[in-house]
């Protein structure tokens, strides 16, 4: 089963893709802000016992950490990052530019978003299939 990690901090975001992933059959954990990511991804601070997503749903406006630092550290780390990146932001066309040079993101997603759309296009993004 495909794991997919959520980088979301609304709660009402993370349950709501929750649901619609588990129900494919994906194992799901999830992260309100990129620092709490860096230490689920075995990144900051260093583990190795950690295991790696098939997948991350990343939201871009986020205290402590935002999506879009996260993105650039994840790019650094070798266990990291060749991820694929799920953008997921409210932000558009906007932030789909400052990722645009990102060779991880495989694809943007605006919200609010159509739940069927979503778990097609994560399914073709599995199959190694991106949407960018």
């Amino acid at each position: 089963m495909p794991r997919i990690l959520i980088v979301d901090d609304e709660p009402e975001i993370v349950t709501l893709l929750r649901f619609i992933l588990e129900k494919e059959g994906h194992t799901i954990t999830e992260a309100g802000n990129g620092v709490i990511a860096l230490e689920q991804l075995g990144v900051d601070p260093p583990a190795n016992d950690k295991e790696r997503p098939d997948l991350i749903v990343l939201d871009i406006m986020m205290p402590v950490m935002d999506g879009y630092a996260l993105n650039n550290r994840l790019q650094k780390e070798e266990k990291t990052m060749t991820i694929p990146i799920l953008v997921l932001t409210a932000k558009g066309q906007k932030m789909r530019d400052l990722f645009e040079m990102a060779p991880n993101v495989a694809a943007y997603v605006q919200k609010p978003f159509d739940p069927k759309m979503l778990r097609e296009l994560i399914a073709s993004i599995l199959a190694g299939d991106p949407q960018t």
